[in-house]
């Protein structure tokens, strides 16, 4: 018997650290996961899931809309916000469920505090209990930051957003990120008058530059406002309970809620990483190896703590590749290239690879591959919206680099496209393989 409680005592129970405790217990650790909050962490509790089943729930706005244009006699439809909103909040509670069934069945003792690190192989729960291990994993994810502007109490962030008592008739969103984007479209479609307010002058830093100006053509089209370069002084609340934003240059906006989406901070504030000398990078991630150790040998983190890449399916196998290394003497590393991302706008965007831009700086020459079409069923329900398809291939080699879309399920199509550019297939490749006719995921094998 070891001379520690457990083998492996896990901070944070969400996607990374979930995975890392189930399958260091399937190799035969004795394993603990303490966890604040709820089980499932960000994507399951307050991100991506919930988000996901709102934007499902958003589609009908135009679904039903189009229905006419194909024979069925939709009358007009009201939204009833608090309904979806609990039927969400139901969802995440099964989820719940499920990934707590998942520890107990790993016989992995989940305990619900707040437990902070004190030593290489000591930490301290909230209730007072000290408990040792062996080998301590940080994963507890990331956190809204909020802008330090007078009045930010007044706004709210995407962990409180599902909990809306109301679908607010105004929304102010400032951030021009994914989070910002997708909760546009969310609210948009919902009936609010949506203005996204960014301080720099461009949407999605980081994705193709052709594909985020071809969301931001669509979004302003259908009507959301958008307010570039804005700087914010103040967020005042009227005695109606109605806010109003001022800005240095500009009208002020008035509005019923602010959410802020301005990014998220690794969570390492208050874990006491410093009494085992654990070291963070300048934004507060803990620096980490290509194993997921940390400066201290005995301590290891995963996920959006280590702001590697913030994406669940990341986290999902830094945990895995952990547990196989420490406890299953398998030693992985997770291969971040080629890593697909997705925005579920409305119109989603997704992609995968180099961007126009990277493949020039990086490779020199290349040749870009587009098409640029009007979806069949947006043709017939009178919709002008177009969906568009880049690909970037290295001209020297004919191999893809890149795979970027905008449209619908633009996301799932990308999924199965990736394994291609994963595997290194070339442009011939692409068009050697005959089109699945008739289909948007056509255009990529046609590409001219």
């Amino acid at each position: 018997m070891s001379d520690y409680d457990f083998d492996l005592f896990v901070i944070g129970a969400g996607s990374g650290g979930v995975r890392a405790s189930r399958v260091a217990a399937a190799h035969g650790a004795r394993v603990a996961v303490a966890e604040e909050f709820r089980v499932g962490g960000t994507c399951v509790i307050r991100g991506c899931v919930p988000k996901k089943l709102l934007i499902y729930g958003a589609h009908f706005a135009e679904d039903l809309k189009d229905a006419r244009r194909f024979g069925w006699n939709v009358p007009d439809c009201g939204f009833e916000w608090t309904t979806l909103r609990d039927n969400v909040l139901h969802d995440v509670d099964r989820l719940e469920g499920l990934y707590k069934n998942t520890l107990e069945n790993h016989k992995v003792e989940l305990i619900a505090e707040r437990t902070t690190i004190t030593g290489p192989h000591s930490v301290k729960l909230a209730s007072g209990r000290e408990i040792s291990a062996k080998v301590i994993l940080v994963a507890t994810g990331a956190w809204p930051i909020i802008p330090e502007v007078e009045g930010a109490e007044h706004g709210i962030t995407s962990n409180e957003v599902f909990h809306l008592d109301e679908c607010p008739g105004r929304i102010v969103i400032v951030g021009g990120g994914y989070i910002a984007n997708e909760f546009a479209g969310i609210f948009h479609q919902f009936g609010s008058h949506v203005t996204m307010v960014n301080r720099g002058g461009t949407l999605l830093r980081g994705y193709d530059e052709t594909v985020r100006d071809r969301l931001l053509q669509i979004s302003m089209m259908k009507g959301i406002n958008f307010r570039f370069n804005a700087k914010m002084e103040k967020i005042e609340k009227n005695g109606d309970g109605t806010l109003c934003v001022r800005f240095a240059d500009g009208d002020p906006v008035a509005a019923d809620l602010v959410l802020f989406a301005t990014g998220r901070r690794p969570h390492t504030e208050g874990l006491g990483l410093e009494t085992a000398g654990v070291e963070l990078n300048e934004k507060g991630a803990i620096k980490v190896d290509e194993y997921s150790r940390s400066s201290c040998e005995s301590i290891y983190a995963v996920g959006d703590v280590t702001d590697r890449l913030q994406l669940t399916p990341v986290a999902i196998r830094e945990g895995h590749a952990f547990a196989d290394t420490v406890f299953g003497d398998n030693k992985r590393k997770v291969d971040y290239g080629c890593v697909p991302s997705a925005v579920f706008s409305h119109p989603p965007l997704a992609g995968v690879g180099m961007t126009e831009a990277e493949a020039r700086n990086k490779l020199g020459t290349v040749k870009i591959y587009t098409s640029d079409f009007r979806p069949m069923k947006n043709v017939l329900a009178g919709r002008d919206e177009r969906a568009l398809y880049k690909m970037i291939v290295d001209a020297t080699t004919d191999k893809v680099v890149g795979l970027h879309m905008i449209g619908p399920d633009a996301p799932e199509i990308l999924q199965a496209a990736a394994v291609a550019v994963k595997a290194g297939l070339t442009k011939q490749d692409f068009d050697d393989t005959v089109a699945l006719h008739p289909s948007m995921a056509e255009e990529l094998v046609l590409l001219k």
